[in-house]
């Protein structure tokens, strides 16, 4: 079954899709949460549609969100930052929590890219979350705003001539370069106890591998890091779309349906 649910969020409304498995009224699947990415939505290009329905066939409910200024939610892209998306994915939570077909005690975290890192630190910093799977995370991003650039162009020219930068249609605001450049990615997601798997491309050009396996240096023996071999940050083919998919519902079923 597909439902849509709007959730709030500092008086906006975050529009999402819930899928959730056959089964008598009233029972409370293990769920698990998507993270879409910087400019994505709750479709993403990995495909979290598939892999909703996935879970679903499998008696896993899950829910996706598209974060404010992005997809069908309200708020302009101008206004977000890491922490607003901190923020609203936390909110999203709370609330999933009380949905009537959702065990509290059963949830899980799904974050792709820059939604990896936002899963990462949320599930150290919002308590109840039993298991994180993190797709191609953008770990860089802080090292790389850091030096002045994105994708290889330098920022302060273009954000002195427009006021912002334009980040492939939308408008990156000074405090969102400024955000992203001050977030201690690896410190705040090391937190998190419960168990981790990572899955990232060894052909992966926008977040390189070296930044992700230092996620393993911060946790404490609760993380894998699966290396998919010939992988895109988009998991553009087939085959490796599958094997991203397939990892996740081993990972998700051995630790929510229990």
């Amino acid at each position: 079954m597909i439902r849509h649910h709007d959730f709030r969020h500092d008086n906006l409304t975050l529009r999402s899709t819930l899928h959730i498995p056959e089964g008598p009224p009233g029972t409370r699947h293990p769920t698990a949460v998507f993270v879409h990415g910087f400019t994505s939505n709750r479709l993403e290009l990995p495909n979290f549609v598939a892999m909703s329905r996935l879970l679903a066939a499998h008696g896993i409910a899950s829910v996706r969100f598209d974060l404010s200024g992005h997809g069908e939610s309200d708020g302009d892209f101008f206004d977000v930052t890491i922490t607003g998306e901190i923020a609203e994915t936390r909110t999203v939570l709370r609330t999933v929590r009380t949905l009537d077909f959702v065990d509290p005690d059963r949830i899980g975290l799904v974050g792709m890219s820059m939604g990896g890192v936002v899963a990462g630190i949320t599930a150290a910093e919002e308590t109840g979350i039993g298991a994180l799977c993190l797709w191609s995370p953008a770990a860089v991003a802080p090292f790389e705003i850091g030096r002045g650039c994105l994708k290889g162009r330098r920022l302060a020219p273009e954000i002195e001539e427009k006021g912002y930068v334009d980040a492939d249609g939308h408008r990156m605001s000074p405090a969102l370069v400024e955000d992203i450049a001050g977030l201690d990615v690896y410190g705040r997601s090391g937190a998190f106890t419960g168990p981790v798997h990572i899955l990232h491309g060894d052909k992966d050009d926008i977040a390189p591998l070296e930044y992700v396996r230092r996620y393993l240096d911060h946790y404490d023996g609760n993380a894998e890091l699966e290396i998919v071999e010939g992988a895109d940050h988009a998991w553009g083919t087939v085959p490796h779309r599958t094997t991203l998919h397939r990892s996740t519902l081993r990972f998700l079923r051995r630790h929510l349906q229990r």
